[in-house]
């Protein structure tokens, strides 16, 4: 009955967090589990990382707030090789014998051909069939609910994260400035296609759905997995770069531009696009205000010749910003 119950209590959740603790509340409630943890999974520098995100610890759930490229428990995947063998194969159950005789057991999330997210489940025994049949029962209500919400969170032309989810992952991203590296900070990145109306108007909305989608593909490419795209609605797109140092945001974010700068778009040819971008380390003011200079430094941008990176730290310092004027426009939303 208490299985049952936090059953219910899992597909009433609305993000996934709560629903990553939801479910491995659900899974103590069985015997012989003496952990459960949900694993993060990451590419960087040409190879895949693994943290514990989400884990039991001294009979409590508790979950991490580092950002993931500073997390002290960040290993190297092949340090798992029975897991990365798995991952490799694309396995929907991994299991595994430790040498201190337990028994573990790896239960991928698998979306869009690619698992992020991996739940662990050790046992002091060996997994019998009833065992399996309970877990993987489990596992699949969490994984179809788990769907369910990431497909609520995406844009669907793009499929990347939607505006809705934005503060939530702010705020998240706020927290872990607490822990970085000193010379090193979150940034929030606010960018925008240039003419992107010439492209709707001259060549039809399927051209400029096309571009959108390219774009979307090419901010992935750039950025990866570690940190969070948002499409903010029409041309606008979002980026929360994890911790950082601003010469190598900087540089990432040109490197960006540049990409978009030389790709050869169908139909259309060439565009660009400007971005803006501020810091945002633990002094730094509320999401809304952190915004607002985002889209400052992307307004300068735009109206200084467009197809550049502006950095609003940067220009404040040059005294660029009159900080009697708010700057109103039709291109960014301030919010």
């Amino acid at each position: 009955m208490d299985i049952l119950q936090n059953l219910v209590h899992m597909t009433g959740q609305r993000d996934h967090l709560r629903l990553e603790f939801s479910v491995l509340s659900t899974l103590l409630q069985l015997p012989d589990i003496t952990q459960v943890r949900a694993l993060e999974i990451h590419p960087f520098e040409d190879q895949y990382w693994v943290r514990p995100r989400t884990w039991l610890e001294e009979g409590q759930l508790v979950n991490t707030d580092v950002d993931f490229l500073h997390d002290p428990q960040r290993v190297a995947l092949n340090t798992l090789p029975a897991l990365q063998e798995g991952l490799a194969a694309k396995r929907e159950r991994i299991a595994w014998q430790a040498c201190t005789g337990q028994y573990i057991l790896w239960l991928p999330v698998w979306m869009r051909e690619q698992a992020r997210v991996c739940i662990e489940i050790t046992q002091s025994a060996e997994f019998s069939s009833h065992d399996l049949d309970i877990l993987l029962a489990i596992f699949q209500v969490y994984r179809n609910y788990q769907s369910l919400l990431d497909y609520s969170e995406r844009d669907a032309l793009t499929g990347l994260l939607n505006r809705k989810t934005f503060d939530e992952h702010l705020l998240r991203l706020s927290n872990a400035s607490k822990h970085t590296d000193k010379g090193q900070q979150p940034w929030l990145v606010v960018i925008d296609i240039d003419h992107f109306k010439q492209v709707n108007d001259r060549y039809g909305h399927l051209f400029g759905d096309e571009v959108l989608i390219l774009v979307a593909n090419l901010l992935r490419s750039s950025f990866g997995s570690q940190h969070r795209v948002f499409r903010f609605g029409g041309e606008e797109f979002v980026i929360l770069l994890q911790a950082m140092t601003l010469d190598a945001a900087f540089t990432a974010l040109e490197h960006f531009r540049q990409a978009v700068q030389n790709y050869e778009f169908p139909q259309i040819g060439k565009i660009t696009v400007s971005l803006g971008f501020s810091g945002a380390h633990m002094h730094a003011p509320s999401p809304t205000q952190l915004l607002s200079q985002a889209d400052e430094a992307l307004y300068y941008a735009k109206e200084n010749g467009r197809n550049r990176v502006c950095h609003y730290e940067t220009l404040q310092a040059l005294g660029v910003f009159n900080k009697q004027e708010q700057i109103t426009h039709d291109d960014v939303e301030l919010f």
